[in-house]
């Protein structure tokens, strides 16, 4: 009897690595398939500038599907690589509250196919050439769920520069500490151009990509 308990014991660790391994490949694939979408969509669609409009406005019109359904999977591949990464840093600096982060982080994408940006800057076409100035209330939920998702990102990057500099990986640490600055650096130009917002968006999702293959990898 002790053999038949202690068996199914003893594959377990293994069935877990697999797992885990298989989570954290789609939160690596997560950041490049949502800017690849919609560096796509935004050459191809009539009017979309991407110094004067969001990648979220890609949602809004006939193609708008495209974009929503891109959401939708970025948010869920980010959840799913949140949960791998939970199992690999299990025991570990940083093992408790950066999957949490990036679950909220992956939970704001989601939210952002449910809640449509508003229209504005001359996209699509037909709508006002000059940006919004009162937004909906569908467009306020859009916002504040990106803005809290974006935090969270940030934060869960210090995090993980816990667990990368107690693990010996000086750079890691460093690189994991700088790119939360470079997405609020972006944030705060927008003001300027929306491209400044892209550009500092995009280097979250692609900063959390390189970490996560760097969990994966180890």
């Amino acid at each position: 009897m002790t053999h038949t308990i202690e068996a199914p014991l003893a594959a377990t660790p293994a069935a877990t690595s697999v797992s885990a391994r298989t989570l954290l490949a789609g939160g690596v694939v997560a950041g490049p398939l949502f800017l690849g979408a919609g560096l796509i969509q935004g050459l191809s669609r009539d009017g979309f500038d991407f110094t004067r409009n969001a990648i979220s406005q890609l949602s809004l019109g006939g193609p708008g599907w495209i974009q929503v359904t891109s959401f939708l999977l970025t948010g869920a591949l980010l959840v799913v690589g949140a949960v791998g990464m939970r199992r690999a840093l299990r025991g570990g600096p940083g093992g408790v509250w950066a999957p949490r982060l990036v679950a909220v982080f992956g939970t704001s994408f989601l939210l952002s196919a449910v809640f449509a940006a508003d229209p504005g800057a001359g996209f699509p076409a037909g709508a006002p050439d000059a940006r919004t100035t009162s937004m909906s209330w569908h467009g306020t939920l859009h916002m504040l769920s990106g803005m809290v998702g974006y935090l969270a990102l940030c934060a869960a990057f210090f995090v993980l520069a816990r667990h990368f500099a107690a693990g010996g990986r000086r750079g890691w640490a460093v690189g994991s500490r700088l790119v939360p600055f470079a997405v609020l650096a972006g944030f705060a130009g927008s003001s300027a151009t929306v491209a400044a917002f892209t550009v500092g968006a995009g280097l979250g999702l692609l900063g959390l990509a390189a970490v996560t293959a760097r969990l994966l990898k180890a």
